[in-house]
């Protein structure tokens, strides 16, 4: 009778404890709305707000700490969006008391292409830095609190300072020499619009038109939905396409082999995290890598190889 009672005590913690097991594993990495709120009390969770201070102050998430998004890409070397020193990372998530083992989800505004990849820009350097669960969250405040009209707080969240232990992952970044060593070995992906990736335009910070030699073309802008669909682009937010979406665009570029090594790029680093993460994180492919100077630092040497 004692060991019959004792199974069903056994049994009764199983599954008071199973919630709390399955939550350890992580929150799914482009994460919606409704999932975060089921998550909202876990004392692992931090949310990261990259908007601009005022902003943040103005209404955010409760709970949300706010981190704008500078000081995660302040640039260094004449580039607009390189990585800060290691030391430097370490600060920063020392002091917003990120720890490798956090649930971290970053979110900003989905307003516009450059508030939309800021947000999965933030959450590969995360990864970069080796805090191991980092999802990104589907539609921004704009749909938490315009869309669905949910709770917003006011008071500044001050997090509690923690020097950071976690080992940096160096194997998400590609530095120029590297990429140019893989030309013709590697999946080498430019996720810039089709008019950048064809030659007929480009921006002012980069000295030449054109693709890194080999460069297949899988454009950033296109992993994004407006939400409601038909909604006025004022009254609207922007979420992440489904999965099997995702996936579809990506085989028909990339292949659906998860062990290939992929190199994305874009102009800057920042647009080409968008597919960076989605591969990666969402799609399971285990190789990819971001270019961090990408076409900025590329064009700047004339021996780099480019196609028109």
């Amino acid at each position: 009778m004692k060991q019959f009672n004792l199974w069903k005590v056994l049994l009764v913690l199983f599954f008071i404890l199973l919630p709390t097991t399955l939550m350890a594993q992580g929150l799914s990495p482009i994460l919606s709305t409704d999932d975060l709120v089921k998550n909202l009390k876990d004392p692992n969770l931090v949310i990261v707000d990259i908007r601009k201070v005022e902003d943040y102050k103005a209404g955010h998430i409760p709970g949300a700490i706010g981190v704008f998004y500078n000081n995660w890409a302040p640039g260094k070397g004449g580039l607009q969006n390189e990585i800060p020193a290691d030391d430097d990372m370490m600060d920063l998530l020392s002091a917003n008391g990120i720890q490798p083992d956090s649930m971290v989800v970053v979110h900003g505004s989905t307003g516009t292409g450059p508030d939309r990849v800021n947000v999965t820009r933030v959450a590969w350097m995360l990864k970069y830095a080796g805090v191991q669960k980092v999802s990104v969250l589907s539609g921004g405040i704009e749909k938490w609190a315009v869309r669905e009209k949910r709770e917003l707080s006011t008071d500044v969240v001050r997090p509690k300072a923690k020097t950071y232990k976690g080992k940096f992952n160096k194997d998400v970044l590609a530095k120029k020499d590297y990429v140019k060593s893989q030309i013709g070995k590697v999946i080498i992906v430019d996720t810039r619009e089709p008019a950048f990736f064809s030659g007929q335009q480009k921006l002012p910070f980069v000295a030449k038109v054109g693709r890194i030699k080999g460069a297949v073309n899988l454009p950033t802008a296109q992993v994004f939905d407006k939400y409601p669909p038909g909604e006025h682009m004022e009254q609207c937010c922007w979420t992440y396409k489904d999965a099997a979406a995702l996936k579809n665009m990506a085989t028909g570029v990339v292949g659906n082999d998860p062990s290939k090594e992929i190199i994305v790029y874009c102009d800057s680093g920042r647009v080409a995290s968008a597919w960076w993460f989605i591969l990666s994180e969402a799609l399971g492919y285990k190789n990819v890598k971001l270019y961090d100077g990408s076409m900025e630092e590329w064009t700047k040497d004339e021996t780099d190889p480019i196609e028109p």
